[in-house]
């Protein structure tokens, strides 16, 4: 071994230390997971319906990590049990399972609460023969256990949790749609496929040049316009890696690199960020030179799987708008707690009371014509005028700054998700310069990494 394996090697030593369950630990889960499994199947021999059921999920396939308390189970009843009734028997279960659980609804409704210390979800589905029959979403997921049962060993699956345990330190870790990054399948289904976690490190780190594919089955058929595309092998049309943003598998890339060149435990357990002062914040903006600006208003009462689409969808919206404008963004965010901020950062906060603004080529007569003759009597621009080869005219900007612009009715002209602009039409604020340190108090952490942007 080279000194720069050995210093990797005993960095994963280190860090598996802190992540594999100890026996205790995993003889509690199976205990945990045995009482309420019984339970579940007192309670579907008491419905009108065949049913079963299964544990999914890391727990079940032991690639979870040394503290996490998640149990997934799933109820499965037979395909031709109408949905109505599928939700219906699945709660029943569900609450016989978990007295003091409470409902959410995902595709569909299901029970989730909390037994010895666990975190525990009910789920019902369909018992399908293939994933290609699903009726829910959820209903591929015992799939995608079975699969992997069979071909993720002991060691597989420490690799497993160690490339878990590395997404998660560089803050690349998770399907929900506002982390964007790598679930725990498409984290296993990668570990199997190159064959362990130094495996898949020094693969992103040398060969993935996006879209890269796998396709661990060779099915061959589908194509789709991702970076990362994984087809799942128990499912020909889907692509585990679909959520998967273009910045966490480059953000993976980077890490990798890093981990290789100088391997470290910090990449793997980084230091929690410092929320940064109202006083830092003003520090920050003075030193820039810039004009950041930000919307605050009541965040809108949805999961954040629906919340955070919608606040880059507006964001989108109004930054497209700001830069048409002329206000050149440099860089934004968003964040939302309580309330829910669009962040912008202008490199322009204020323009000049004209903007000029160019018509058709002079030889392409009926447009050309059609131009000159709207301007050719309004005393309120200048022009029109030739210059090369168009017309133009230089009129009244309707909005010299930024802020007029965020106060206005024109805002609500560009794209903004349903619940956004739902709320911005309930009320909302204008924070310019330095008054957004009065977001610190909420959201410290995120203009801590706002001003200090790392891969």
């Amino acid at each position: 071994m080279t000194g720069e394996d050995d210093d990797f090697e005993e960095v994963v030593a280190a860090v598996r230390e802190q992540i594999d369950p100890g026996e205790s630990e995993r003889a509690r889960m199976r205990e945990a997971v045995a009482a309420l499994a019984e339970r579940a199947e007192d309670a579907i021999a008491d419905l009108p319906v065949a049913g079963d059921v299964i544990q999914v999920g890391s727990t079940a396939r032991g690639t979870w990590i040394s503290g996490d308390r998640d149990i997934d189970l799933f109820v499965r009843f037979p395909a031709d049990v109408e949905r109505e009734e599928l939700e219906s028997y699945g709660l029943e279960v569900g609450h016989a399972v978990l007295p003091e659980g409470r409902e959410e609804f995902a595709e569909h409704p299901y029970v989730t609460g909390e037994f010895d210390g666990f975190d525990v979800d009910l789920v019902p589905c369909y018992r399908l023969d293939s994933a290609t029959e699903i009726q829910s979403a959820v209903d591929r997921t015992p799939f995608h256990t079975e699969y992997l049962d069979s071909r993720l060993d002991s060691d597989l699956a420490e690799d497993v949790r160690l490339f878990k345990q590395f997404l998660k330190g560089i803050g690349a870790y998770g399907s929900d749609l506002r982390t964007r990054g790598f679930s725990g399948y498409l984290t296993e289904l990668l570990v199997l496929e190159h064959g362990g976690f130094r495996e898949v490190v020094e693969a992103a780190a040398d060969d993935w040049h996006p879209p890269v594919r796998f396709d661990p089955e060779d099915h061959g058929r589908a194509e789709f316009d991702d970076p990362l595309v994984v087809i799942d092998p128990t499912d020909p049309e889907r692509n585990v890696a679909a959520v998967c943003a273009a910045e966490n598998v480059a953000r993976l890339q980077h890490y990798a690199r890093e981990l290789l060149a100088d391997p470290r435990e910090d990449l793997f357990f980084p230091d929690p960020t410092e929320p940064l002062s109202g006083e830092e914040v003003r520090e920050h903006v003075a030193s820039r030179e810039t004009t950041p600006v930000a919307l605050r208003f009541d965040a809108p009462d949805v999961v954040e799987d629906q919340l955070y689409p919608q606040l880059r969808k507006s964001l989108a919206g109004v930054c497209d708008e700001l830069d048409r404008r002329g206000f050149d963004p440099l860089r934004a965010d968003e964040f939302a707690d309580d309330s829910a901020v669009l962040l912008v950062e202008l490199e322009v906060a204020e323009r000049p009371a004209v903007e000029r603004h160019e018509g058709p080529p002079v030889h392409v007569r009926q447009h050309a014509e059609g131009f000159y003759e709207k301007y050719a009597d309004d005393l309120e621009v200048y022009g029109p005028f030739v210059d090369g080869d168009r017309y133009v005219v230089e009129r009244e900007r309707e909005f010299e700054t930024a802020v007029e612009f965020l106060e206005s009715e024109g805002l609500f002209d560009v794209a903004l998700g349903v619940r956004v602009e739902s709320a911005l039409e309930d009320d909302y604020v204008v924070l310019v310069g330095e008054s957004i340190a009065e977001l610190a108090d909420e959201f410290g952490e995120e203009l801590a990494a706002f001003f200090d942007p790392k891969p």
